[in-house]
């Protein structure tokens, strides 16, 4: 190979953790287990063969969009900067190289271009060698992040941090005084509280149904029903985590999904996927603590949710139905810990009910999409055309679950438990004001989270509840 020669030193620029705010290690994993449930065996069988075997694998199945990925704004700056004096610049990076030529060629800014190739992983001290073959010792200035580049910095002229902790910059600038600090790095407890979605735990009061239901308020319940609502917000938080893994692609394409703080990178995906399971394992020490059934529904639930993610939500109708199922297994969950039975009448309403919020959920989705001029939904299976049927269905199945619930007043055992059970029939009244409310808003395109959590924090629906609390509660003392 022919050494370059020039009076200045070259930019040489790392990928993963200065570029973007990834790893595309981790990147081309999820990409390409979210298309395939057979990727972690493929992963393991490409590592047999060397780790730039792997990565190589692994680009050829889930090569990310540049376009969408999170570059690093400070570092973009400087590379446009030192190209505007006149210098060179040069991508060099462990990624494959199908990967460092993609990113490359969506942002036209570097003059030469290397990665890793099958076989050389082109990461720390094979990094320096090549680099100091190429431009040769002190010829180029480099720009890392980790503490595998400080070989690659022990031969460069000037050095760059991005992202840097107090200890590498300490080590870095002992080896090359006068070294630059980028983006400097900031604590990841805000970002890894905001990735479990603390905002989707409101669901979790599904728990408390059975309880609200049979009338059966006494301490142990609700110690039981505490205990579940901490365990279910765990271990939903876990599988939130999970499935923002698997649709981080999809994620970044979104006007709003893109800030969460995976697929914005204010997360690393590292350490996104060691928070799975830790979150997992302190859900299910707390599930312990309640009557093993308890815990048969959890693992149901979990299951079903890692379906969901892999398969049941690019499958039109079946994700709306699976959608409903993890509503109604809070519910199923709520009986589990406490013992109370659940009667079908419940189950019923609670099924057509979280049937029609989870078509809800998909109407609101839509509609967005024809805002954005978007026909076909990134990861899903649904077009805009779509709208009509769905919103149908999201009507539909919301006034079965009030004709449900007016049968349920009718039974002569519901009879007994009230006083004047005809006040009833004034909560049916204003549920159906409610779900049409709903199904009207989400069309409107004023539903910008799922339906739950839109109803928690919605002023029209505080006053539903309160309403209908208000009626059964005066049912049953007036």
């Amino acid at each position: 190979m022919d050494q370059v020669t020039d009076t200045r030193p070259v930019l040489v620029v790392d990928l993963d953790g200065t570029l973007i705010r990834s790893d595309m290690l981790y990147e081309t994993f999820w990409s390409a287990f979210s298309r395939d449930w057979r990727t972690p065996m493929r992963a393991v069988a490409g590592l047999l063969h060397g780790k730039a075997a792997l990565k190589a694998r692994l680009a050829a199945l889930g090569m990310p969009d540049p376009a969408t990925l999170p570059y690093t704004p400070e570092v973009l700056d400087e590379i446009r900067d030192w190209r505007a004096s006149g210098g060179r610049t040069a991508l060099v990076t462990a990624a494959d190289q199908s990967i460092a030529d993609a990113i490359a060629d969506h942002l036209t800014l570097f003059d030469e271009v290397h990665g890793s190739n099958g076989e050389t992983n082109l990461k720390g001290p094979a990094k320096a060698a090549f680099l100091c073959e190429r431009f040769g010792s002190g010829a180029f200035i480099y720009a890392g992040d980790s503490t595998a580049d400080l070989a690659v910095w022990s031969q460069a002229s000037g050095a760059v941090t991005v992202g840097a902790d107090a200890s590498l910059r300490t080590k870095v600038e002992a080896l090359r005084p006068g070294t630059r600090h980028l983006a400097p790095r900031h604590s990841l407890l805000p970002a890894a509280f905001r990735a479990m979605r603390p905002h989707q735990w409101a669901k979790n009061a599904l728990v408390f149904f059975p309880m609200v239901a049979a009338h059966d308020f006494n301490l142990l319940a609700l110690g039981q029903t505490i205990l579940a609502v901490i365990a279910f917000s765990l271990m939903a938080s876990s599988v939130y985590l999970l499935n923002d893994l698997l649709d981080i692609g999809s994620d970044r394409a979104h006007p709003r999904k893109r800030n969460r703080p995976l697929a914005s990178g204010a997360l690393p995906l590292k350490a996104g996927m060691a928070m799975v399971p830790l979150l997992l394992v302190i859900g299910i020490a707390v599930a312990a603590l309640l009557p093993p059934i308890f815990m048969l529904v959890m693992a149901g639930y979990y299951g079903l949710t890692i379906a969901y993610s892999l398969w049941f939500k690019r499958k039109p109708i079946l994700d709306i139905a699976a959608l409903a199922s993890l509503y109604t297994m809070r519910v199923v969950a709520g009986g589990a810990a406490t013992g109370i039975e659940l009667s079908v009448w419940l189950l019923a309403f609670s099924a057509f009910l979280f049937f029609s919020l989870a078509a809800v959920k998909r109407q609101a989705e839509l509609v967005d999409m024809a805002q954005r001029g978007v026909d076909q939904a990134a990861g899903r299976g649904y077009r805009v055309g779509d709208l009509p049927v769905i919103t149908q269905m999201a009507t539909a199945s919301g006034f079965v679950a009030v004709l449900v619930l007016m049968l349920y007043l009718n039974e002569p055992a519901t009879l007994t438990l009230y006083h004047h059970p005809l006040m009833l029939w004034a909560a049916c009244l204003v549920m159906l004001y409610w779900i049409a409310r709903m199904v009207l808003v989400a069309q409107r395109g004023q539903m910008d989270d799922d339906p739950v959590v839109y109803a928690m924090r919605d002023p029209a629906s505080q006053l539903v509840v309160l309403i209908i609390a208000c009626l059964f509660v005066g049912a049953k003392v007036l």
